[in-house]
């Protein structure tokens, strides 16, 4: 399986994992004062973050960042 297929497929897990229907009907409280939803999605942000962190440093189009970035002057014709 490819970088791009794994990427799909965590994010299709991760759509999943932001419903927390398990959570609705729980009124339990982490370290006695956050409610277990809200503690679940802080938890969730994080781990969101640290995946799109992952994936903009794994499958960033670095090519064609370098190829936009030697073309965005006409007059200097991408030679530096």
């Amino acid at each position: 399986m490819n970088k791009k297929g794994i990427i799909l497929i965590t994010f299709l897990i991760f759509l999943v994992l932001h419903q927390d229907f398990w959570n609705w009907d729980n009124a339990s409280l982490v370290f006695g004062f956050i409610p277990v939803g809200l503690f679940y999605h802080a938890c969730y942000s994080f781990v969101a973050a640290a995946f799109w962190a992952i994936v903009i440093k794994v499958a960033w189009p670095t090519a064609l960042e370098e190829w936009a970035e030697g073309a965005a002057d006409p007059l200097e014709g991408g030679h530096e």
